[in-house]
């Protein structure tokens, strides 16, 4: 009789939790069919364009983790190319007359995403329409993109927050140690700083000089922006920002950071007074998603000629895509479904990622090896990381071009075994034997240390990786071997620096490497396609319940409450699932 209502109790239980799945999977369709009935939002000839940008910005749109919220609603997360396209727009558009930067709680991704956005709020001004800042909160990287503004406010008792660069790497080291888990490393290239965090407790002297070289271009780059937007010398701006004389929007206002120390309902009443409007009447605003879904970028698809953009953003990984990686099969598919195809004329791969998985490296390569051989250019454009795996499945392209702010190179290896036999002996009374054929029959285990002998080897398979590595990019950008050397080592480099070097070739944007890959191929009437095939916000939702993730929820959550945990979270994480020797970056510089 027990085992009865057991047995009815656990039917009652999976019919219930499956009829919940069928509740929220119907909801999120519904959502989504409302979403796509939905008539786009009607533009009046006095329109503000709101922009918020309070979440990450993928490249391509969807390619993340989308919130489950979003996805519900339908709503599709805007990548930075569409968003710049979409501005470029509303500066042709008459309805459009100005943009508000409504910066509440921003969040971006990179200095180099930045940039991106405020040429494209540069280019808008030139249009002569307005663009109007106003947050409680100013912090760095989005001061940077509001000073573009005509007039900066900011709330009287908010935060003004601008008051230099820094990177901030955590060590585990000393909490290992406690634990009783040993880390075994085994590394190549004296600047590889992936390591550190595991074997030191402070940033070694190489990797603090990198470090500064790096974050004096990106430091560099803001005050010579800043500077020129408001009207300021550079030594002015490195005064205010350098000594913290900027530490409230009043003094902020005092040496000319901010116009105006007001509310936001006194920004709405400039709204109306610059549109002609009456006290108290409403304003026309539309969202960024708004004005994209009703005034959405053309594409022409009535040319033959087709250059393919590939979107290699994230952690390269050995297997299929997940949103916001990069898997090994998936593109390799990609690549060769492009190859044959005879209307693609030319390639542009727009890699933002601090790499991955050395082999899965490898075969991504390999396969731009191949299909550069049926004729067509390869042209590479850096986002915010091309480094490490991310710059060795760049460096045989034709033509390479990044930002100013990317950050490249990391042309370097390690291998990262963890032995955790110390923690389960000392704190669980846990203890392994073996009985083996041979001295290296017991291969890689987590719960015995690896030997002398087996470590040498391990030492001498990470050194031969290296060696293919400075191979690809002595071969891809002419260099001698001793060349590449010498600039490798594990060093990052930001674009600007990485030109003399020879890692990369010029300074631009996407849109210019689009321009020199059409070049290339001879092709002047063309169109974009866009690879990977990213599901929409609705198919990630089903996708994630119907194969749950618990670390990946559990990263989730922990993002939504401590943003700023998010890339030491992803990176223990990624650590803990990694195949291999890897050629990646960790923490991917946090400069803020």
């Amino acid at each position: 009789m027990l085992h009865f209502f057991r047995t009815l109790f656990a039917s009652c239980l999976g019919t219930l939790l499956a009829l919940v799945a069928i509740l929220l999977i119907g909801i999120a369709i519904a959502a989504s069919f409302a979403s796509e009935g939905n008539t786009p939002p009607e533009l009046t000839p006095n329109t503000i364009l709101r922009l918020t940008f309070n979440e990450s910005i993928p490249e391509l749109t969807n390619n993340a983790e989308l919130d489950p919220f979003q996805s519900i609603k339908g709503d599709d997360l805007l990548g930075l190319h569409e968003i710049v396209a979409t501005i470029e727009n509303a500066k042709n558009d008459s309805r459009i007359k100005g943009i508000f930067l409504d910066m509440e709680m921003p969040s971006f991704s990179g200095y180099a995403t930045v940039k991106s956005l405020r040429d494209a709020l540069v280019s808008f001004k030139k249009s002569g329409k307005f663009i109007i800042a106003h947050s409680k909160f100013y912090m760095q990287s989005d001061y940077y993109l509001a000073s573009v503004a005509d007039k900066v406010y900011a709330n009287p008792v908010g935060i003004f927050e601008v008051r230099g660069m820094v990177a901030e790497v955590p060590f585990y080291k000393n909490l290992l140690d406690k634990l009783g888990v040993k880390m075994q490393i085994y590394y190549a290239g004296k600047f590889k700083g992936a390591t550190e965090p595991y074997r030191l407790t402070q940033l070694s002297t190489e990797n603090k000089f990198q470090y500064r070289e790096l974050l004096n271009d990106f430091y560099t780059s803001f005050l010579k922006d800043v500077a020129t937007s408001r009207k300021l010398s550079t030594s002015q701006v490195a005064d205010i920002v350098g000594n913290y004389k900027a530490d409230s929007p009043e003094n902020a206002k005092i040496h000319g950071l901010v116009d105006e120390v007001i509310y936001r309902q006194d920004v709405m009443d400039i709204f109306r007074k610059k549109l002609g409007f009456k006290e108290n009447e409403k304003i026309p605003f539309v969202s960024l998603a708004g004005y994209h879904k009703a005034n959405a970028p053309s594409k022409n698809y009535s040319a033959d000629d087709k250059i393919a953009v590939i979107y290699a953003e994230g952690t390269i990984a050995d297997g299929k895509n997940t949103p916001g990686n990069i898997g090994d099969l998936s593109y390799i598919k990609d690549i060769e479904k492009i190859s044959g195809d005879e209307r693609v004329k030319a390639v542009v791969l727009r890699v933002n990622s601090p790499g991955g998985s050395a082999l899965a490296s490898e075969n991504i390569w390999y396969a731009l090896k191949k299909l550069k051989k049926t004729g067509k250019p390869l042209v590479v454009s850096m986002g915010n990381y091309a480094a490490s795996g991310g710059y060795y499945i760049a460096c045989l392209a034709d033509s390479i071009l990044a930002e100013e702010n990317t950050v490249t190179g990391s042309i370097g290896v390690f291998r990262i075994i963890p032995s955790v036999g110390g923690l389960l002996e000392d704190k669980v009374g846990v203890t392994f034997d073996t009985v083996k054929t041979g001295k290296y029959s017991q291969g890689l285990n987590v719960f015995f240390d690896i030997g002398e002998d087996e470590g040498r080897i391990m030492q001498k398979q990470v050194e031969l990786m290296y060696e293919t590595f400075l191979k690809r990019v002595s071969d891809g950008r002419k260099l001698s071997r001793n060349a590449v050397d010498a600039i490798a080592q594990g060093r990052v480099w930001s674009g600007l620096d990485a030109i003399p070097i020879g890692l990369v070739d010029k300074i631009g944007n996407l849109q210019d490497a689009i321009k020199v890959a059409a070049k290339m191929s001879k092709s002047t009437d063309y169109r974009i396609t866009e690879y990977p095939q990213v599901k929409n916000s609705v198919e990630q939702l089903i996708e994630d319940f119907m194969n749950p993730n618990d670390t990946e929820t559990a990263i989730k959550l922990m993002s939504a409450e401590f943003p700023t945990w998010r890339p030491y979270l992803q990176d223990l994480h990624e650590l803990r699932s990694a195949k291999g020797i890897q050629a990646r970056m960790l923490s991917r510089v946090p400069v803020h």
